[in-house]
Parts: structure tokens; C-alpha cells; sequence
């Protein structure tokens, strides 16, 4: 598909063909997207601007940062209305599960019609933590399932130690042609294989770099095209610097992993890892076809 650039993007190249309409100030290729970031958090409030160049110059280009607690909405909103690129999704993670309400419900609505809000989540189910009581969790994750497909947004799963429950959470709710991604992938190929065969797409973090991830298996077996790259920052660090704070800057190590494991150049598995993050989450759902 051709499109013609706007006068201010003249120089600018495309990720996989398309013009991002929200372009980031980032001209270095090969070109990274970090799906899924935590930007708002407190551990970013003394030098988020510096953070935000690293990412730039190391060829990151677009970013979602996640907002998963009330008190971190509006905070995501500053976020992505000052910087260019850099996207948003919000959502009640199950480790608040509690606090989901009709109210917090009214306020989560008021904001998704943000243009730069571009998915729902990180919802789910977390079995490891059990910061909320398990039927809770239930209740919140398919709430907010409604929610998200009521909206058009694309659905951002946590599930932790919660394999089986997630799937027939996602089956019951018959998520097959909905846009959904599985972020921080951590279970093993059967259900990989199985979340692939219902549409899902699986997001890969920074513990691809350590051994024994378990995460090799699976970036060989999954088709690129289902996969995406994603930091968490600031958690889950990758190799070498894992022990230090996390930032979207490492993505590119993530990407250049998902490379080698994949046996193909580190400019075209960006290329495709961007087109999968353009499909997802910048292109209407009739254009992705």
C-alpha cells in the first residue's frame, strides 16, 4: 500500500511500508518498538526525559507505556500527549483486582476515546502473587475483557502461574479475531501452540537474554509475524545488565536475541517486529487484513 507523506515527515521512513501518523523523533535504523514499558512509574520521575533520548538513540522509535493502577492513568495521558511516538494502554492489573468498581470502571471508560490510548491492559490473572483473592481476579480480568472489545482496543494479557484459567477465560470469551497479546511470554511451547491456534500473539522481554529462560524454544517455534518485542521496563532487565533498572533502550537487545535465535539479520527482524507492533495497535482493524 503507497501513501503519501505529510510535509513534516518528508525524511522520515516508514516502519514495514506504513507512515506512522504519530511520528517519534527517531531517524536511526534499524528502527526498535518496545510494546509494552512502564514509564509512569515512580522509578522513572527524576530522569524520564533522558530516558526517553536513550531510547531515540538507540533506534526506538515507538513505545507503549502501561498504565496498571488508578493513580497511574493520568500519568500515562501526560506521558504520551508530550511525547511524540510514545503510546498508552490502561488497565487494572490483577494485583489490584480489589480495587476494580463501578466507579474506577466509569473513570477507565471516560479515558480510552484518548486518541493515543491504543490497548487495554495489562489485565489478567497473577496465581504467583495472589495480591487479590483468585475469584476477584476472575471477576476484574472478564470485565474488562467487555470492556476492551466494546471499545475496539487490543487486549494486553498478564497471566502468571494461571495457564489453564487464562485460556478458558480467553476461549469463553471468544477472543479469536480480536486483537490480543500475551505480554512477557513465560509458559512453555503446548501453550504457546495452543494461545497461537485461538489468534493470540505473544510479546517476548528481556528474559530471552538469560539461560534457561526456556524463551529459545519458543522464539524459534513461533512465527514471526506472532511475535513481539517489549522491555517491561523497569522489570526484567536483560543481559548484560540484568541487576539494574530496566529502560525501552534495551529492547534492541531483546530484538537483536530474537535475531540470532531466528537466524535472520537484526534490521529485518525489527522490520517485522515493527510491522506486528503498526498492525496491532496504529492501524485500524479493516486496514490489517
Amino acid at each position: 500500500m503507497e501513501a503519501s507523506v505529510p510535509k513534516d515527515l518528508v525524511g522520515l521512513k516508514a516502519i514495514s511500508g506504513w507512515w506512522i501518523i504519530d511520528p517519534p523523533i527517531c531517524y536511526k535504523f534499524p528502527m526498535f518498538v518496545d510494546s509494552h514499558c512502564h514509564l509512569e512509574l515512580e522509578e522513572y520521575d527524576g530522569d524520564l526525559d533522558r530516558i526517553i533520548d536513550l531510547a531515540r538513540e538507540t533506534g526506538v522509535c515507538c513505545m507503549v507505556t502501561v498504565g496498571t493502577e488508578e493513580r497511574y492513568f493520568e500519568k500515562v495521558l501526560r506521558i504520551i500527549d508530550s511525547y511524540p511516538g510514545i503510546y498508552g494502554a490502561i488497565g487494572v492489573h490483577p494485583h489490584s483486582a480489589e480495587s476494580y468498581s463501578d466507579r474506577l470502571e466509569t473513570t477507565i471508560k471516560s479515558l480510552l476515546h484518548h486518541p493515543k490510548i491504543v490497548a487495554y491492559g495489562e489485565i489478567g490473572l497473577d496465581y504467583y502473587r495472589d495480591y487479590s483473592p483468585r475469584d476477584i481476579q476472575i471477576r476484574a480480568f472478564e470485565r474488562q475483557i467487555e470492556l476492551a472489545r466494546a471499545d475496539g482496543l487490543p487486549i494486553i494479557v498478564h497471566s502468571r502461574n494461571a495457564k489453564e484459567e487464562t485460556i478458558g477465560i480467553l476461549k469463553g470469551a471468544g477472543l479469536e479475531a480480536h486483537k490480543t497479546i500475551i505480554h512477557c511470554y513465560s509458559y512453555d511451547l503446548d501453550t504457546a501452540r495452543r494461545l497461537l491456534d485461538m489468534g493470540m500473539y505473544l510479546s517476548i522481554p528481556g528474559t530471552v537474554t538469560y539461560k534457561n529462560s526456556g524463551l529459545t524454544e519458543i522464539v524459534r517455534y513461533v512465527p514471526l509475524s506472532r511475535l513481539l518485542s517489549e522491555t517491561d521496563a523497569p522489570f526484567l532487565t536483560p543481559h548484560p545488565h540484568r541487576g539494574k533498572r530496566n529502560q525501552p533502550a534495551y529492547v534492541a537487545l531483546v530484538v537483536q536475541e530474537i535475531a540470532r535465535i531466528k537466524e535472520m539479520a537484526v534490521e529485518e527482524t525489527a522490520r517485522v517486529l515493527g510491522e506486528n507492533f503498526a498492525r496491532l495497535f496504529l492501524l485500524p482493524s479493516e486496514e490489517v487484513q
